[in-house]
């Protein structure tokens, strides 16, 4: 086989997309005809028209609704920001069904370190965040945590980076979980943001949404 025909076929491998199973998608950031979606543990930046290396394939963007169409395997999808789409989900892992409330929020019961608090989901948190008198109640040292500031609807305040040791929500249990504990009222209810979510897959029909543990 000649230099230029290998050439040829290398370069071929490079450019064509791979194929891979697709078990998690998600719409991380959206922009007019772009978004950044994420596809398994990759963050892809595409344009519309344009294929992901997993064979996902943006075609329409919506900033007002907060959704992007996607085509994989032939079929097309809407994706929405700050939901997972799962395949080959595992019915036996621990999950938890939330319903939205009247005002949409989806709250769930909880406990931190042992004791019961009650959980506001909300995906746009980085950690869990939590007040300083939940925090009092719970028995958090939180002034031992990384100082630092946290903007609020009343303007910034103190907060204080620490590390809680059990989380659960259900039958999900997951140990030394980043949170923040914000000096002042708010938020009035424990937010359970991302530094607990992340390790979970979400799935969201409606009014209805689905927590589930990953193994």
């Amino acid at each position: 086989m000649n230099h230029r025909l290998c050439l040829s076929l290398l370069l071929a491998v490079l450019i064509w997309p791979a194929s891979a199973d697709v078990s998690r998608i998600s719409l991380f950031a959206l922009f007019k005809d772009k978004a950044i979606i994420q596809v398994n543990d990759a963050r892809r930046m595409l344009a519309a028209g344009e294929t992901s290396p997993e064979g996902v394939k943006l075609i329409s963007t919506d900033t007002e609704a907060e959704e992007a169409v996607v085509e994989r395997s032939g079929k097309r999808e809407t994706l929405k920001l700050g939901v997972v789409v799962l395949d080959n989900s595992n019915t036996s892992r621990d999950k938890v069904v939330l319903h939205a409330d009247e005002r949409g929020f989806f709250l769930s019961d909880g406990e931190i370190n042992g004791h019961y608090v009650k959980f506001l989901v909300d995906t746009g948190a980085n950690t869990i965040a939590l007040n300083s008198e939940t925090a009092r109640r719970l028995g958090i040292d939180y002034r031992k945590g990384v100082a630092g500031k946290a903007r609020t609807a009343s303007g910034y305040a103190l907060i204080f980076g620490i590390t809680l040791d059990k989380v659960k929500v259900g039958d999900i249990l997951l140990r030394n979980v980043d949170a923040g504990v914000i000096d002042g009222p708010q938020p009035e209810t424990p937010l359970l943001g991302m530094s607990f979510l992340k390790a979970l897959e979400m799935k969201r029909d409606g009014d209805r949404m689905e927590l589930i543990q990953r193994y």
